[in-house]
């Protein structure tokens, strides 16, 4: 029993050095895909993987990219595992969708161009790395509130979590079915983009719905704060081309008004819980006085 101890990490809630490697090595790849996808959007041709249009298609997968560089940097740079697990399980569940899309449509890719290697290369090896990642580090978390932490409300757990199952639901009709959802889409879809598409969508879900397993508002700080910078990012993108949307279908003005309900959700829990752990952090202060 003593060995077994002995064998068995930590709780000590630390980043391990490989997790930190990971987050190094993909930086670069999503930092220049963003810059191409949302500055050069036009010219995917010539310049990507592969051919996207509309452009507001590879601007949205460029505004996912840049929440992951937000991401990647607080892993980089952070102290503790549990303030950054939640976006594991979704960044493996999205690199393992674009990997399948990539298999099934490689006929449409870039073949031989430096962006297509590089594609290549990043979504053959990150579902394996990532998976890596979270069985080394997932049995560093103490599973505990640390310091001045605060859970986030029940009910508002359930509210997200209900809303992250809807954002998955779509998004896997998107992947599982994109014949089915191309005729009825807010713009202009090809079956590789919609699989792209969905797993964009199921990323925000993945991490909405890890909030009926995990209360701690530190589990959640790092993650929304990317999630919101994407959700930002694809606002300024949607004012730039608006024209790609099919206004004259349902899907338009609800893809822009849940757009817009999830930047106020997100915006208001962080604010909210900010404040409330603010409460919690003078509140032991006040009472050893």
């Amino acid at each position: 029993m003593t060995a077994l101890r002995r064998r068995s990490p930590a709780r000590d809630d630390r980043i391990l050095p490989f997790t930190r490697v990971l987050a190094a090595v993909i930086l670069p790849f999503l930092l220049v895909a963003a810059v191409l996808l949302c500055l050069f959007s036009e010219s995917t041709d010539e310049l990507f993987a592969w051919t996207i249009a509309p452009p507001f298609t590879a601007m949205l997968l460029g505004c996912a990219y840049i929440g992951g560089i937000w991401f990647f940097v607080a892993v980089l740079r952070g102290s503790r595992w549990h303030g950054v697990w939640t976006g594991m399980p979704a960044v493996l569940v999205f690199a393992t969708m674009a990997a399948v899309a990539t298999f099934l449509h490689f006929d449409r890719f870039h073949h031989g161009h430096i962006s297509f290697l590089a594609w290549l290369a990043l979504y053959a090896t990150t579902p394996v790395l990532v998976t890596i990642a979270i069985v080394l580090n997932g049995p560093r978390d103490p599973r505990a509130s640390e310091s001045g932490d605060v859970e986030v409300p029940r009910v508002v757990r359930y509210g997200f979590g209900a809303v992250g199952l809807l954002s998955v639901a779509v998004g896997l009709a998107l992947f599982l079915a994109p014949e089915m959802a191309i005729p009825v889409w807010a713009w202009p879809l090809t079956p590789l983009t919609a699989r792209i598409v969905g797993a964009v969508l199921i990323l925000p879900g993945m991490v909405d719905v890890l909030l009926l397993r995990d209360g701690r508002w530190s589990s959640f700080r790092t993650i929304f704060g990317a999630q919101l910078v994407s959700i930002a990012a694809i606002s300024v993108c949607l004012l730039a081309r608006g024209g790609d949307l099919y206004w004259d279908r349902v899907a338009a003005p609800a893809f822009v008004a849940a757009l817009a309900a999830a930047a106020i959700a997100y915006a208001t829990l962080m604010i909210a819980m900010t404040r409330r752990r603010n409460r919690a952090e003078v509140s032991p202060a006040v009472r050893s006085r």
